[in-house]
């Protein structure tokens, strides 16, 4: 039975996507000029002319990463995209940069739109409930009529269980001998929340996230550990001014690195809940775990 369990593993774990890529939309003309969203609903705002340079560019960058620089014979790329107009216009752009022949799919996924901010009529009023939501807090404030951080980590959250089925499933690819890159396209704040799901991150480490700048993307590789990581494709420095504290890039690591380095079993992540008393100190030192250390 064992034996069994752990050749479907091997099995499961060919399908597994080699990438998971999470892009932000280009420069939106509200990006430059608020106000227009007080005249335009937010899911017609377009790409700015700058925006739409800015997707070309991140088009090309991230041929060069699932293509390895041109190394990789056998690489394939499906697609999710948020239906709002400035991340459809980005993936267009983006796409240009895709021979069609490598291209296994498409998706729009409603579930990773942008936050609900309800009403954005009255531009005054907007910009004080924003004021508002900085000292309150990203994650749980919710705007009139509109959503908080929370509500949209409960939709990331579904969309990851269904990305998780297709995979299983084999419906992106059904040839092992790919290397399968999915490149999701949508916004800051759901792509903060898609990475806090996935790495089990608490709200205070959310918070300490920035948002990606437009058209900048995050890459999750799979690792030699069989957990994906943000530690392969970005450095210690990049992390850092993205918000990471030194323990998160520490995990990021491990998950490179490291089968079972579930961060919620991890010594820094525990020390957040729970104090060591004397004797756990003396057994982490002797397991080689203190400070978030491994042997």
């Amino acid at each position: 039975m064992a034996n069994n369990g752990s050749a479907e593993m091997q099995d499961y774990n060919k399908y597994l996507p080699k990438r998971i890529i999470l892009v932000r939309h280009g420069e939106s003309t509200a990006n430059t000029d608020d106000k227009i969203y007080g005249i335009t609903a937010d899911h017609k705002i377009p790409l700015s002319t700058n925006g739409i340079e800015q997707a070309r560019q991140a088009g090309r960058s991230i041929l060069d990463v699932v293509s390895e620089q041109g190394n990789s014979q056998n690489w394939k790329a499906y697609f999710y995209v948020s239906p709002y107009e400035r991340t459809r216009s980005t993936l267009r752009e983006i796409g240009r940069a895709f021979p069609r022949n490598r291209v296994r799919g498409v998706r729009e996924e409603c579930r990773i739109r942008e936050q609900d901010f309800g009403n954005f009529q009255d531009y005054e009023k907007m910009k004080e409930l924003k004021q508002i939501r900085n000292r309150y807090g990203r994650f749980f404030y919710r705007f009139p009529e509109g959503e908080s951080g929370a509500d949209v980590y409960d939709r990331v959250s579904s969309f990851l269980e269904s990305l998780w089925r297709d995979i299983y499933m084999r419906r992106l690819t059904h040839d092992p001998a790919d290397e399968l890159n999915l490149v999701i396209v949508s916004h800051g704040l759901a792509v903060r929340i898609f990475l806090m799901k996935w790495f089990k991150w608490t709200v205070e480490q959310f918070e300490s996230l920035k948002s990606p700048k437009n058209c900048e993307f995050r890459v999750m590789e799979l690792g030699a550990s069989g957990e994906y990581s943000l530690a392969i494709q970005h450095d210690d420095e990049t992390l850092k001014r993205w918000g990471f504290s030194p323990e998160m890039i520490e995990d990021q690591k491990l998950r490179a690195n490291y089968r079972d380095t579930w961060n919620d079993r991890s010594p820094w992540y525990l020390n957040t809940f729970f104090e060591l008393a004397d004797s756990d100190h003396e057994t982490a030192k002797k397991d080689g775990h203190e400070d978030g250390q491994n042997k």
